[in-house]
């Protein structure tokens, strides 16, 4: 196991180097886009749009129906990728809607104005062949009555067939829904053809699938399959999800709208970062020699590390985001820094070199965890109870933190494991400490009884 971990250690580093060093494309899209952190509306800008809910004679625009579409609406946005959306309510039937780095602004415009007429439809056996999927339905489906619309939706989520390991969309229907659509089942499954057996999801007079039914009773829980490709299969799953909102929204008007700090502020404060972490590295190889360069060398696998794992979440780096990375960056010293002492006090007491960086380790571990955990479940709190701004920043503080934990604990008690076992270093001054405060057995040499 002792000589598994270091492989895995490398090669682990070795990828999120590769990650964070070149353009890997994303080969799991159709488009191959780069790899790439996206930056936030503090620091690159984006569009902004405001959108006007209208009331109808039947129903006013109530605070509870404003704030159900606001949520409904970030969550569309969310779900295309666009993170960090800032989405907030304005007077009694407004809606505002920032989004960072947008290049495709029509293809949000669209998403975000959708009115969101949700329907799921019985295809009748003669409108069968006209039913196209991403194609406006046919005139012979248009007088058809709905089973039921997007509102007995209870969750759509992406899976995997376990038979044929295709990936497609498990639903999840309310109580109406689910027994409105196993009263279709029923009726329909005993038909031989299968084209005899369709229904259509229908979003604004588009067709967004035609699954036809392949059971005869589905208990609430459909799975809907037809060679989707993970793009695909996402599009699907937040038409069913978002697709609908309590009242029409009408677009009001949109904006560009300029970095609030910009890049010249971000390439100043990446710079102040590096001084500090500069400061930081001559501290610890002035106080702790050898120990200092397995810190200083854990840091920099640490920022590598952390670099590629904001690409491939991927993170919205704002000034907040760049705050919580940099705090990371301090508890990742500071667990190192426990370490170290632990190991000094240690060798003084007279244990020997390798035996006094184990229970450093040991010794340290406790108090390096409970900081840990606390700072992670703040950051848990803030993330599900904040906005999305707050919740950016709390997301990279927990990788930080956990990220921290795996280098300090994991990367420089193997390095130092290995540096403690040659000759070279059984000197008390590459610790930081005297000679006179190193025993004779903790460098290596038998200690003679008086």
């Amino acid at each position: 196991m002792q000589r598994v971990i270091p492989i895995v250690v490398l090669t682990l580093f070795l990828v999120a180097l590769v990650v964070a060093v070149f353009p890997v494309p994303r080969v799991w899209t159709e488009d191959e886009s780069a790899i790439e952190t996206k930056l936030g509306l503090d620091l690159i800008g984006g569009l902004r749009g405001e959108y006007q809910v209208v009331a109808t004679d039947e129903q006013a625009v109530t605070p509870e129906i404003l704030e159900q579409t606001r949520t409904i609406i970030e969550n569309r946005v969310n779900a295309t990728g666009v993170a960090e959306p800032i989405v907030v309510t304005q007077g009694s039937d407004r809606i505002s809607v920032e989004l960072p780095g947008v290049e495709d602004e029509a293809d949000i415009r669209s998403l975000i104005g959708t009115t969101g007429v949700l329907e799921f439809k019985p295809v009748p056996s003669d409108c069968a062949l006209e039913v196209v999927q991403d194609a406006p339905q046919p005139a012979c489906l248009e007088g058809v009555e709905a089973l039921f619309n997007g509102t007995e939706i209870d969750a759509a989520r992406i899976g995997q067939d376990q038979t044929t390991g295709e990936i497609v969309v498990n639903l999840e229907l309310k109580a109406t829904g689910s027994r409105l659509f196993d009263e279709y089942a029923d009726e329909v499954y005993r038909f031989p053809n299968p084209n005899d057996r369709l229904f259509a999801i229908v979003l604004d007079g588009i067709v967004e699938s035609a699954p036809s039914i392949n059971a005869p009773r589905f208990g609430g829980q459909a799975q809907i399959s037809g060679n989707f490709t993970v793009d695909e299969a996402t599009n699907l799953t937040t038409v069913l999800e978002f697709g609908s909102l309590p009242l029409e929204i009408r677009e009001v008007g949109f904006s560009s709208i300029s970095a609030t700090l910009g890049l010249d502020f971000l390439n100043q404060t990446i710079l102040a970062g590096a001084i500090g972490i500069a400061l930081v590295f001559i501290f610890m190889l002035l106080y702790y020699r050898v120990p200092g360069i397995v810190a200083c060398v854990a840091l920099i696998a640490y920022g590598i590390f952390a670099w590629a794992i904001f690409q491939f979440v991927p993170i919205t780096l704002t000034l907040a985001g760049i705050a919580a990375f940099i705090l990371s960056v301090g508890m990742a010293v500071d667990a190192n820094i426990l370490i170290f002492e632990r190991t000094k006090e240690e060798l003084r007491s007279g244990k020997n070199l390798s035996a006094s960086v184990e229970a450093g380790f040991n010794r340290a571990w406790t108090s390096i965890f409970d900081a840990n955990v606390s700072t992670l479940i703040t950051a848990l709190i803030l993330y599900y109870f904040g906005t999305s701004i707050v919740k950016g920043f709390a997301l990279v503080l927990g990788i930080g933190v956990l990220l921290s934990m795996f280098t300090a604990i994991v990367l420089s008690r193997m390095m130092l494991r290995w540096i403690v076992q040659q000759r070279w270093a059984k000197k008390a001054h590459l610790f930081g400490i005297a000679d006179k405060e190193m025993s004779v057995d903790a460098r290596g040499k038998r200690e003679v009884a008086a």
